[in-house]
């Protein structure tokens, strides 16, 4: 067992994942608001119930409370939705233009953004498109995916957190792989 995590390594840790815990969680529900709210209940619960764990534990106990966090907001949401179905017209509205919490986060580390104004608008219509993309797999082929490329979760901490076999998850990342490839491909992105 390693050295418990301290508070500063707790915060560092929780820093380090929410833009990316975020962005997993806007593929999952589709609302940015929703998302956010999902993210922090997700880090609560981290600081509150495994905040003295080992930080080497903390990753992959915070990707399965996130992926639950997510899992039982859609299952609450899908009972809403049956009885304002039921009982009223009420339908939510999808399309509305909103504020990107994600324009206004620091990104001191990303060492990757293009020198030239082309390649930054070429990259970002890439990006858009991936992620438009990524929205459109079935939930369990996305989670894998970005389990294991997003998150950078070997194949047995994909498992764990998803709560399946090995083997599912590699079904899973090559079933999103080959689909995300042929959607870009389709598009004339070539990776």
């Amino acid at each position: 067992m390693g050295k418990l995590a301290s508070h500063a390594e707790l915060s560092q840790f929780l820093g380090s994942v929410e833009r990316r815990a975020y962005k997993h969680a806007v593929f999952a529900v589709r609302n940015e608001h929703d998302a956010l709210d999902i993210v922090q209940d997700a880090m609560v619960k981290l600081a509150e119930k495994y905040g003295s764990k080992p930080a080497g534990e903390l990753p992959l106990l915070f990707q399965r409370i996130l992926q639950n966090t997510i899992r039982d907001f859609c299952r609450r949401r899908k009972v809403r939705m049956a009885w304002t179905t039921l009982f009223s017209s009420l339908q939510p509205k999808d399309g509305e233009e909103e504020f990107d919490p994600l324009d206004v986060l620091e990104d001191s580390e990303n060492q990757s953004a293009p020198a030239t104004p082309d390649e930054s608008l070429q990259q970002k219509q890439t990006i858009a498109l991936i992620e438009h993309e990524l929205s459109n797999l079935p939930a369990r082929q996305r989670e894998a995916f970005l389990l294991r490329y997003w998150e950078g979760l070997d194949t047995a901490d994909a498992a764990k957190a998803m709560n399946c076999a090995e083997g599912s998850v590699k079904t899973h990342c090559s079933r999103a792989t080959h689909t995300l490839a042929a959607a870009l491909e389709a598009k004339g992105v070539k990776l």
